[in-house]
């Protein structure tokens, strides 16, 4: 009979990664940002508000997948074994699958509206 405890993460290497990710977060928000404030400029001299509709919207489903992959990334951090990382990874891909159906299919009547215009 077999009484071995299950591996255990220690709270400080946990509070570690999560300040990790983190620190991840808000870097990648700066570029983000960044990138949208340049993405603006170019805009403003493109001839077509289309275009530029398209681009933003392109960032904000970017800023949407890399919300939902730092959540997921903090709740692995949290999860207590290997079954619950596998069930938190689980429901994060159904959902980005269903933000990306959503997703192309709005970029599809953005397509057809600048194709029309």
């Amino acid at each position: 009979m077999s009484t071995a405890k299950p591996f255990e993460i220690p709270t400080e290497m946990r509070d570690f990664a999560e300040k990790g990710v983190q620190n991840a977060r808000s870097a990648f928000g700066t570029f983000l940002s960044t990138a949208r404030k340049m993405a603006e400029t170019v805009q403003s001299s493109t001839s077509t508000p289309q275009a530029g509709v398209a681009v933003a919207r392109g960032f904000d489903y970017t800023e949407q997948h890399v919300a939902a992959t730092f959540d997921l990334a903090e709740k692995l951090v949290r999860s207590r074994d290997v079954q619950e990382a596998l069930q938190l990874q689980s429901e994060y891909m159904r959902n980005q699958i269903s933000a990306l159906q959503t997703q192309a299919k709005e970029f599809a009547s953005l397509q057809e509206t600048a194709t029309k215009a």
